[in-house]
């Protein structure tokens, strides 16, 4: 074999390995949505778990990336890891179809030119043409991801051509007889080999895929092959969990060890019950004769297919065993790190996923502000000193989130194609900041309530009674704000406006008020110039709350959305009725409880 056989083998190699990746990506891409449903809805029991795991990994042409992204949602929370367990099997088993299609080398169509479309000779270039066709010529919103899919099956076969023409050159060299001819006689080597390249390769359907372009030089021999075609299995599922063990909680690394515990058993059933049946005499018809393409799939299919059968109901233990490997976090962090291990870089290629997840995040992350701004007047009317230390905490870790939950956005941006999702991420974007400057002035106003205590002085009874309205006024605000982003509550984000218009109206009335007591010596300096300070507070969270009702507003009014000073300045100028009629309402209401 020359160097130049050597060149093309690699080359062909190349050529199927970016095919199967173009390909896998396109139809991932196409199938998100429906994806996403089926990971959510489809596992409630084993069996269901398991043909699910197969269909999408025949789909997606990659058990690696059925078992991450499932990785990815039981770290998530979305299924847990028990969900989890049928999937993975079925993911291992739905991989042989690679290997189904491959065997199309096998066709003899020598007796009709039906036949032919279905060799690979032919069916490439036929992919090729009618691929770049619909690329080009199409225009449609779904025409690129069929164009890349059909492409990506032409490359791939082009690559196994180039493959299966360098190998041929060996043939008469007798390299790959003498080569499998001594892993026949030492399996134990010929598993390791097995392993060794599909970890390298990180693709089983690859690694197989090559014995596959092997087998044309009629050399290879099932004696020769099986244990090598059983050590692929255990290489590539090192792949996967190393790539499920990066950056996640407990129970997502626990899928990734499931599966090399099953791949392990795997192997062990497989080498046992060959050895077994091959010394009762049952394989002599076959062992030392020439394996093919359709052989070998054959073969890879039926040691998966009884494997699944004969290992299903050892998954329980496999979970247990997982539990023992893979311990759990000895401190869990308060207010939940699952949250943040919730915003993983698998599910961008189910945007719905990431946006959801960041979405859970968010609404945790607004919930801890709004009870940092009860907290926060609380300690206003009575300093607790555990109460302020629980909102300087929960302030430290609602920083972290918007700066995680931030960067998740940013690097998701590049992965949003579609208009719909595109909208909810800028949403996202912009309430994110909102929120995280709603938990500042609560630390702020806990500050104000710390300078009190220490100077051993308080509010008025008066000044206490008006920020009881206030407190009142702005827990209305906030609870729409609840509805406006949880819920898209269009009402309730309207709202927001003429009551944050009223909070303008009684900080300036109060500030009067104080001003009033400090002239008449009820109120000392520092009280006056704290409670003055703690009014322009309160009156910043009703002006983030409007920014969070504008934001949704905008999102469902795209037409607003370039226009958000236009729109809210109507509002504020009295050329709107129903803003008029509600502001003035509220006022009169609030006012009269003052």
């Amino acid at each position: 074999m020359s160097i130049f056989n050597l060149i093309t083998l690699l080359g062909g190699l190349a050529m199927f390995l970016y095919g199967m990746r173009i390909m896998g990506d396109g139809l991932k891409e196409s199938s998100s949505g429906p994806l996403k449903k089926a990971l959510e809805q489809l596992t409630n029991t084993p069996i269901r778990a398991f043909f699910l795991g197969l269909v999408i990994t025949a789909v997606i042409q990659s058990s690696t990336a059925t078992i991450v992204i499932t990785a990815g949602l039981v770290g998530a929370g979305i299924i847990s890891l028990r969900q989890s367990l049928g999937i993975i099997i079925g993911a291992n088993v739905g991989t042989t179809v690679t290997g189904q299609i491959i065997r199309l080398l096998d066709l003899d169509s020598s007796g009709t030119s039906f036949l032919q479309f279905f060799k690979p000779s032919t069916l490439a270039p036929l992919a090729l043409i009618i691929g770049i066709i619909i690329v080009m010529g199409l225009k449609s919103k779904n025409s690129g991801k069929a164009g890349q899919i059909i492409i990506g099956f032409g490359i791939l076969f082009s690559g196994l051509l180039n493959m299966t023409d360098a190998v041929t050159a060996l043939t008469e060299s007798g390299i790959v007889e003498q080569l499998f001819s001594t892993l026949g006689e030492n399996p134990v080597l010929a598993y390791i080999i097995g392993a060794g390249v599909a970890f390298v390769l990180q693709s089983s359907s690859a690694s197989i895929g090559i014995l596959q372009a092997f087998s044309m030089s009629g050399q290879l021999t099932f004696s020769g092959i099986y244990a090598v075609l059983v050590g692929i299995y255990l290489g590539d599922c090192i792949t996967t969990a190393i790539v499920c063990c990066i950056g996640t909680k407990p129970d997502a690394k626990r899928v990734g060890i499931i599966n090399i515990l099953f791949n392990l058993g795997k192997s062990i059933v497989t080498l046992v019950a060959i050895a077994i049946i091959y010394n009762l005499g049952l394989l002599d018809g076959f062992w030392d004769k020439p394996i093919y393409s359709g052989g070998i799939a054959n073969a890879n299919m039926i040691f998966n297919l009884a494997c699944a059968v004969l290992l299903f109901p050892t998954l329980n233990f496999c979970e247990k065993l997982s539990r023992r490997i893979v311990k759990d976090k000895p401190d869990a962090v308060e207010n939940s790190d699952e949250l943040l291990d919730a915003l993983n870089p698998v599910f961008f290629n189910t945007p719905a996923l990431a946006l959801g997840r960041c979405y859970d995040a968010l609404l945790v992350m607004y919930d801890m502000a709004r009870k940092n701004i009860d907290r926060s007047v609380d300690v206003i009317i009575k300093y607790d000193e555990k109460t302020a230390d629980k909102i300087f905490k929960d302030e430290k870790y609602i920083d972290i989130m918007t700066d995680r939950i931030s960067s998740y956005l940013v690097q998701m941006s590049a992965h949003i194609t579609a208009p719909d999702h595109s909208e909810i991420m800028s949403h996202y974007h912009s309430v994110v900041t909102e929120f995280e400057r709603l938990s500042d002035h609560a630390v702020n106003i806990a500050e104000i309530a710390a300078v009190l205590h220490d100077n051993k002085t308080e509010f008025s009874k008066e000044a206490l009674s008006e920020l009881n309205v206030l407190r009142e006024l702005i827990d209305t605000i906030l609870d729409y704000s609840d509805k406006s982003f949880k819920k898209r509550d269009l009402t309730a984000a309207r709202h927001i406006e003429p009551l944050e218009e009223v909070v303008d109206d009684m900080v300036n009335a109060l500030k009067d008020n104080h001003l009033e007591r400090l002239r008449t010596g009820k109120c000392t300096i520092l009280t006056g110039t704290e409670f003055l300070n703690l009014l322009s507070e309160m009156e910043r969270i009703s002006d983030i709350c409007s920014n969070i009702g504008v934001a949704t507003i905008a999102r469902a009014t795209p037409e607003i959305k370039h226009q958000i000073h236009n729109y809210v300045s109507k509002l504020h100028s009295g050329r709107d009725e129903k803003f008029n009629r509600e502001y003035q309402e509220a006022r009169d209401r609030y006012f009269e409880l003052l």
